[in-house]
């Protein structure tokens, strides 16, 4: 299985040397169980026919490795005749019914979870297909369906349902109320990648927002009951240059996601927010892995105790709590040092030190609100990864995070997968 480049090297010395071109007889595919061998040929930029071309194949094998389906690939070329060689892609499959797992809590006593069984290669076509239920407080429950190669390796498809409801803090001057948060939504969105590295998705969201007053502070304009149907266009563009062996990732990844929202009534301004979240991931020795993830994001700054951004150690900062704050703005890094204690065929067992830490503008503020003291979180903490190689997306992660900035909390983040 090695030495492939040897024979990469030895065909283009033979090409040079002969004035012949080189072209591919056939693509085999081998190892594979579930996965099709005529979708890994359908997504393959290497075709029978095509010039030999060493640069299209390692893209291959690297789009192969981005897969859930595969959790290791190579390849090996060999002669078959006529200036003509067969090209074999080897896969090793991941287990891809996977059951999703998210619990959170922190010293305050709350206590949350996400629950989901997704299928990431229906089919044998690297098709995902799931659904979760949501445990916070309320219930919550969604299904999706992804297919981002449903014609060849640029166009796919991707439906989603769900019922998210929260109870969700609202920050007035007055102190903090609670509401019972509820966002039905149905959304379709076009996949299309145009090479390699570049891909967008581009759709459209139908949704319903309902805010219902709990308990807790009133304000004269806020309402108690707030009820709206809303339409979101959605734009997604990605830069993908990351590179995969097993638990290890290195390279740069850059996502921008724009959402454009108008509602049905007339009494309420559309609305815009984006954000950009760049990672990057570098090998640090034999066993080491540094990750990064900054998210820079904004939007309409309307005056409003439901801004969009959230500060929730789900999503962003570890330990800081339930969704602790709000803005129409933010900025947060992540970074931390993953390390593998222990590696063996199936099992790895990798700890981590990170630092979280984010800022936030306030509704109707500006840019030096994330300067202001009062609204930075710096939370740095240790975890634990329990890691099956042979599964896709099958890390169990704990992570404790303790806050050091004023007024901070603590407290445990379990899920399945990284945090990032």
């Amino acid at each position: 299985m090695k030495c492939i480049e040897h024979v990469v090297f030895f065909l283009l010395i033979s090409l040079n040397c002969w004035g012949q071109e080189n072209t591919v007889a056939d693509v085999k595919v081998q190892g594979n169980k579930r996965l099709k061998a005529s979708f890994v040929r359908l997504i393959s930029d290497v075709k029978a026919g095509s010039k030999l071309d060493s640069t299209k194949i390692e893209q291959d094998i690297i789009r192969l490795k981005r897969l859930p389906a595969v959790a290791h690939a190579y390849y090996q070329v060999f002669y078959s005749h006529d200036n003509q060689y067969n090209v074999f892609y080897g896969v090793e499959e991941n287990f891809t019914l996977n059951p999703q797992l998210n619990v959170y809590t922190t010293n305050d006593e709350e206590f949350a979870y996400r629950a989901g069984l997704y299928e990431f290669n229906t089919l044998g076509r690297n098709i995902a297909f799931g659904g979760f239920y949501q445990k916070d407080i309320f219930d919550s429950y969604g299904i999706n369906l992804r297919a981002p190669f449903l014609f060849n390796n640029k166009i796919g498809l991707a439906l989603n349902f769900q019922s998210l409801t929260t109870q969700e803090p609202v920050f007035l001057q007055q102190g903090t109320a609670d509401y019972r948060y509820n966002n039905t939504s149905y959304e379709l969105l076009g996949l299309y990648a145009f090479n390699f590295k570049h891909r967008i998705e581009l759709g459209i969201n139908v949704f319903n927002e309902d805010y219902q007053y709990l308990f807790g502070a009133t304000a004269q304009g806020v309402p108690t009951d707030f009820n709206v149907d809303k339409n979101l266009l959605k734009l997604i563009y990605e830069y993908n240059g990351l590179d995969y062996y097993y638990q290890y990732i290195s390279g740069f990844k850059s996502t921008l996601n724009v959402q454009y929202v108008t509602a049905n009534d007339e009494t309420l301004p559309d609305f815009t927010i984006w954000w950009n979240d760049f990672q990057y991931f570098l090998r640090v020795g034999e066993k080491g892995n540094w990750a990064n993830r900054l998210r820079v994001g904004l939007a309409t700054n309307a005056e409003s105790p439901f801004a969009p951004f959230s500060v929730d150690n789900n999503l962003n900062v570890r330990g800081v709590g339930n969704t602790i704050d709000r803005g129409t703005g933010v900025i947060v890094l992540n970074t931390e040092y993953r390390y593998t204690f222990m590696d063996k065929d199936w099992f790895v067992l990798q700890g981590n030190a990170f630092v979280d830490a984010g800022s936030w503008r306030n509704p109707g503020g500006d840019l030096g609100d994330f300067s202001d003291d009062q609204n930075l979180r710096v939370y740095p903490g240790v975890g634990l990864r329990f890691i099956h190689k042979k599964i896709f997306n099958a890390t169990f992660r704990v992570d404790y995070g303790y806050g050091i900035t004023p007024n901070a909390t603590s407290g445990f983040v379990f899920g399945i997968g990284q945090y990032f």
